[in-house]
């Protein structure tokens, strides 16, 4: 299965709240951001990696990508 997101410039940004990290994802193409929540000591790439599904998701509900 290929990626959906392989061909856009996604950035990621991950701002720590007391025992939180809000993790937010920014499609540039589309301007369309989501954020997560993830507990402090949740690994950095399985946050990146839920933060990505989630903006995935929110892309292929708005019909931006197939």
């Amino acid at each position: 299965m290929s990626d959906p997101l392989a061909n856009r410039e996604v950035i990621i940004e991950m701002q720590p709240y007391g025992n939180l990290v809000k993790v937010s994802a920014f499609d540039v193409q589309s301007l369309t951001e989501v954020s997560i929540q993830a507990p402090k000591g949740t690994a950095q790439e399985i946050m990146k990696r839920n933060a990505l599904k989630r903006l995935e998701y929110v892309l292929r509900k708005k019909g931006l990508i197939a």
